[in-house]
């Protein structure tokens, strides 16, 4: 067993900022990184509205910049799955891993939510050129081409819509006769001239020629028929699930799964700070969830400070100095 400060609980771009920030205000920091070190935006081929980079970023190259950054102050990559938890008897709190476990006196849990899959061949072998969960992220490269959006909710509107911005057309896929988003999103999406609808159909496989997509193979699921559609790139939008369950309702969490903050990033367990996409459930961007890593981080250090008599300006100003 290992007693730290604090423990980073996932190395999006919120863990990895967290770290830095508690790691720089000399505070002793373990990154319990997960399957992947980045999180989503490692996955993501280019990433073009992070500030700072007016050229853009390759997604693996701005997680391994973000890793170097907390690792220059202390902060500690560990390359393991968290297994369980225990915030029942408050600080130093456990959180065990498949092959060690830890101590902390305060956890900022950056977890994050898996966007779900349609699980069919090809969607892992194109992901980052031409499959994509973020319109916002990816949209731009589109720009001219023909798309097609898995889906039928509230979110494959809004994101078909957002993609008319930059695609020559966008096809709504939808396994069912009718959609399920609002009646205000359907009455934008069928005025909009750019977008097309293909219902009871399923995508069945995602299809490529040198190493981008160009069509996806689709099954209609009333007649069985199954056919080639020629498109430029997948948008799968149908439900992200937070990554909650390893908690085991120890903090709380909205019906979806979600952890619910306050305004201080402070989870319902005194020490418990949480921020990223485990909580955001709107935004879904890596400049947010960077933003809320450094709030969680920030008040983290605050707390620390306040049980030690210290208060938020004497603990943060380590943050501030010049290294």
């Amino acid at each position: 067993m290992r007693k730290v400060r604090v423990v980073v609980i996932g190395s999006g771009p919120a863990g990895l900022t967290a770290a830095l920030y508690t790691a720089r205000a000399q505070l002793s920091t373990v990154v319990i990184t997960g399957m992947q070190l980045g999180g989503q935006i490692a996955t993501t081929h280019e990433v073009d509205n992070f500030p700072g980079f007016p050229e853009g970023v390759l997604g693996p190259d701005l997680a391994d910049k973000m890793q170097k950054q907390a690792e220059r102050f202390g902060a500690e990559m560990v390359y393991d799955l968290v297994t369980e938890v225990d915030f029942t008897a408050g600080s130093p709190f456990t959180v065990k891993t498949q092959n060690e476990t830890f101590l902390a006196d305060s956890v900022i849990v950056t977890i994050g939510a898996s966007p779900r899959r349609l699980w069919v061949p090809g969607e892992t072998e194109f992901t980052g050129r031409g499959v994509s969960w973020c319109a916002t992220c990816d949209g731009f490269f589109f720009r001219g081409k023909d798309i097609v959006v898995a889906g039928g909710g509230d979110s494959a509107l809004q994101e078909a819509i957002f993609l008319t911005k930059f695609a020559n057309t966008v096809t709504v896929i939808h396994r069912r006769d009718t959609l399920r988003a609002s009646t205000a999103l359907q009455a934008r999406a069928f005025a909009n001239e750019k977008i097309r609808f293909v219902y009871d159909t399923v995508i069945e496989a995602i299809k490529g020629e040198d190493n981008m997509v160009n069509a996806v193979s689709l099954k209609h699921l009333k007649t069985g028929e199954v056919r080639d559609f020629k498109t430029d790139g997948v948008f799968i939008f149908i439900g992200y699930d937070p990554n909650s369950e390893v908690f085991g309702g120890q903090i709380d969490t909205d019906a979806a799964g979600y952890v619910m903050v306050n305004n201080r990033m402070q989870t319902n367990v005194e020490g418990v700070f949480a921020g990223g996409e485990i909580h955001d459930d709107i935004f879904r961007q890596a400049i947010t969830a960077a933003g809320e890593g450094c709030a969680a981080a920030l008040m983290a250090i605050n707390w620390l400070g306040e049980r030690e008599g210290n208060g938020l300006l004497q603990t943060i100003e380590a943050t501030l100095e010049p290294a």
